[in-house]
């Protein structure tokens, strides 16, 4: 139940920013174009900015991304932990798939600059690099949170917060998305993750409510695995 609730909250404001996005309301094109001059007007003149700002997008492409969760998901399947590793491949790779479908049906364009610092094919809402951030970073703390503690926690917490902000900025600073592009990315990738997360804990406790069938030697698998956890949050526990 709490799980629904909360992809409802996050799911009726990403719906809400696509309706506004396809019926080009006139506030939310004034914010993205604000946004897209103003950066766009500092990038030109800084080039290091531009630097930077290109190094911290790069951290959050498809590959980057395949990169990192790949030795995730085998090292879940050495800890003979095969459930948690299916979440982390259709989590990530269905996020992908998401959206595309959401930009084909959308078809916005990028932004058009006369002087442009970067450059990028496809289309725009939403944000590719915003929802695999929100969605990449959101999987990592669901594997490695119950096994970190204390300060080590905060800190993981923390870093992954800056750096889905940080990524979500630098797609706007170098031209290459608007403002609502990465709202929507945000909103899309949070709703999937939480919907994969209830989707794997409804399948867990129903497979828990079963009887044993032990005429085809099915045993439960050993270690952690995802659960919920008072409060609301995801957690791995042991059993």
């Amino acid at each position: 139940m709490l799980a629904a609730v909360a992809l409802a909250l996050v799911a009726v404001p990403g719906a809400l920013t696509l309706l506004l996005v396809e019926d080009r309301w006139a506030p939310l094109l004034r914010a993205d174009d604000g946004a897209r001059d103003r950066l766009h007007n500092f990038a030109v003149t800084h080039k290091g900015f531009v630097g930077a700002m290109q190094l911290i997008s790069d951290s959050g492409s498809a590959l980057a991304w395949q990169v990192v969760l790949a030795p995730v998901v085998l090292w879940l399947l050495w800890r003979r932990l095969p459930r948690l590793a299916l979440f982390v491949v259709i989590t990530a790779a269905g996020s992908s798939l998401l959206n595309t479908a959401v930009k084909a049906s959308v078809h916005r364009l990028r932004p058009v600059l006369t002087d442009p610092v970067a450059h990028e094919s496809g289309l725009s809402f939403p944000s590719g690099h915003t929802q695999a951030a929100i969605v990449g970073y959101a999987v990592l703390l669901l594997v490695f949170l119950p096994i970190l503690h204390g300060l080590w926690r905060r800190a993981a917490v923390t870093f992954a917060v800056l750096m889905v902000l940080a990524i979500g900025f630098s797609r706007i600073a170098l031209g290459v998305h608007y403002l609502s592009d990465v709202v929507g990315g945000y909103i899309l990738g949070a709703a999937w993750v939480a919907a994969m997360a209830a989707l794997f804990n409804a399948l867990r406790i129903e497979r828990g409510r079963r009887p044993a069938d032990v005429t085809q030697g099915l045993e439960p698998e050993q270690g952690p695995r995802l659960s919920g956890t008072r409060g609301g949050h995801e957690k791995l526990d042991d059993s």
